[in-house]
């Protein structure tokens, strides 16, 4: 019989669940990060850009401009978006990249640049931090 087979399991099994639980944990605080900076360097029209850029699980507002997601269909509910635009903010899109007679002012695309090595360490982090603690 080997000993603290019975804890081992117990642990093995509670991975899946505690992985979920932080890395569901670092995306969130990592989005809302990311979002709090880009809302800090768009241009202030009134609020209306500032206040249209957000996250979500799943799918972006429609008519909305998107970063891409992080993770996908075989994660189940660990798909989170960041997005901005959409509605009164439909601007944001030639804020960003500009037009034949305004040149862009880039808020939004730079922010996730700069930000997708640190957010990619912290989710490998928590899961890290799951497996190692079961």
């Amino acid at each position: 019989m080997v000993q603290g087979l019975d804890r081992f399991n117990r642990r093995w099994q509670a991975i899946p669940k505690n992985a979920r639980i932080n890395v569901r944990a670092a995306m969130e605080d990592a989005a809302t990060d990311i979002v709090e900076e880009m809302a800090s360097r768009a241009p202030y029209l009134e609020g209306e850009l500032q206040a249209s850029i957000g996250w979500t699980w799943g799918e972006a507002p429609k008519g909305s401009l998107t970063i891409g997601s992080v993770g996908g269909t075989n994660y189940g509910a660990l798909r989170i978006t960041i997005y901005v635009g959409g509605g009164d903010a439909f601007h944001a899109r030639f804020q960003e990249f500009g037009t034949a007679n305004m040149p862009a002012n880039p808020f939004f695309f730079p922010v996730w640049r700069a930000r997708r090595k640190r957010v990619k360490g912290q989710i490998s982090r928590a899961l890290s931090k799951s497996i190692r603690d079961g």
